[in-house]
């Protein structure tokens, strides 16, 4: 695995897949390094937009992460979403529903105490049938490594 963090930039190459961490930043464990621990046996690039040092109160910090995240959102092969318990997520959310009109590979999970895991289930089953949704990092993870471009 590679691995790339916010707000290093992700150059694609040729032939490597990439996969974007989507999911609770704020307010919420460090979910990202689980996951990232848990795919460090594939052949992948991971983008995690979670960086180590942040100052909400910096305007030019919150510009730079949110354009960030809209670039390697894009740049990405596929993402993978995490809601956590902790917090509604209303930027993953708003994430998420971008991500399912496009055709890339998706994988979702939800902490099964995730307030809003109805609306999630529900959204995701009238815009992308086929994505299962996972109540755990591990599952999510398997997914991920279960993954065929």
């Amino acid at each position: 695995m590679n691995y790339v963090e916010c707000p290093d930039v992700y150059e694609r190459k040729e032939g490597e897949k990439s996969l974007f961490l989507a999911g609770g930043i704020s307010g919420c464990r460090v979910w990202q390094k689980d996951m990232a621990d848990l795919l460090k046996e594939e052949d992948l690039v991971v983008i995690n937009p979670r960086r180590r040092h942040f100052d909400i109160n910096d305007p030019q910090m919150e510009y730079d992460q949110i354009k960030w995240e809209y670039e390697h959102l894009g740049k990405s092969d596929s993402v993978s979403f995490w809601f956590p318990k902790e917090t509604l997520c209303p930027i993953t959310l708003y994430e998420l529903g971008k991500i399912v009109m496009s055709d890339k590979p998706l994988f979702v999970g939800c902490d099964p105490q995730y307030e809003r895991r109805r609306d999630v289930e529900i959204q995701l089953g009238l815009s992308r049938p086929e994505v299962k949704i996972v109540y755990s990092l591990n599952e999510l993870a398997k997914q991920i490594v279960g993954w065929e471009e």
